[in-house]
């Protein structure tokens, strides 16, 4: 390879790494401009059935919230992109456009949660982090992001000894199990911020807490928790869940036991989506087994 095809390699390889980034900006710039159209042709079939908008309002709903265009800047000139691939994206993307304004719970803040915000625009998209430090770090270049730092009481190291723990502890049942104050389940999530209690999720994603060392909190907390608040649903429809990194045994065997093979409705790359109904849209829901 001669000295001038080098250089052009090297210049396509640069340019390689700027497309992940651009391509989510465009994404988000798509999405606001479907979501655009979609309102202003409601908007204008109302109209036409009766006058109940002014051209103003709709104007301003129609009209990129302050976050979705901080993000399209974002993505659009950094080369840091988010944590998952196109097409695990996509996954969540297809059920945001669907529910969106909607209340979107995610487990871990990082490069991804601008992305997040801005594909839930008037919605409420909360963060739980467990490193307070990195909630500052990512706050002070986004400050309106919505999040909260958060202390988990396992360890990866418990895996095995939690799922014992959780299948002769009562508290723990689906039948009984409670998040808020339930110190006795070692598995339910207990000293969060109020908002993660009283909120009905309709959307929760875990990627995080951290699951690649011993000591690290793990995911299984979340996962059980997950399925709890699904189950005690009171609101219409079902609770969506995704959950990442699926190739890693202690994610995929908690999700088997609590958020069930049976509610998984979709698999892309190391993400699962799963339905989960509350209890009562259950055909049954007794019992010690959440599936």
């Amino acid at each position: 390879m001669n000295r001038e095809d080098t250089v052009k390699n090297r210049h396509f390889l640069a340019d390689k790494r700027w497309v992940f980034p651009l391509f989510i900006a465009g994404l988000i710039a798509g999405v606001i401009l479907t979501s655009s159209f979609m309102k202003s042709a409601d908007s204008s079939l109302l109209c036409s059935v009766a006058n109940i908008r002014s051209s103003s309002q709709a104007v301003a709903e129609n009209s990129a919230t302050p976050i979705q265009l901080q993000a399209i800047v974002h993505y659009a000139t950094s080369r840091i992109v988010p944590q998952q691939s196109f097409g695990e994206i996509s996954v969540t993307l297809d059920v945001l456009k669907k529910r969106s304004p909607c209340n979107f719970l995610v487990f871990g803040l990082g490069y991804d949660s601008l992305m997040w915000t801005s594909l839930n625009p008037n919605g409420n998209t909360t963060f739980l982090e467990e490193d307070p430090k990195w909630v500052q770090t990512v706050l002070k270049d986004a400050p309106s992001l919505h999040a909260h730092p958060v202390k988990y009481r396992t360890q990866l190291q418990e895996a095995d000894r939690l799922l014992t723990h959780y299948r002769s502890e009562p508290s723990c049942f689906p039948s009984e199990a409670y998040l808020r104050g339930n110190e006795k389940c070692k598995l339910a999530l207990t000293g969060f911020p109020d908002e993660f209690y009283d909120t009905e999720w309709d959307l929760i994603m875990i990627d995080a807490p951290r699951g690649y060392f011993p000591e690290a909190p793990g995911r299984m907390a979340a996962i059980f928790s997950a399925a709890v608040m699904a189950r005690n649903r009171k609101g219409p429809g079902v609770t969506h869940v995704f959950l990442h990194d699926v190739d890693r045994k202690v994610e995929k065997t908690f999700a088997e036991e609590f958020l069930c093979r049976k509610y998984l409705v979709k698999s892309v790359g190391r993400l699962w989506h799963f339905e989960i109904p509350s209890a009562a849209d259950m055909s049954s829901h007794g019992g010690a087994n959440f599936c």
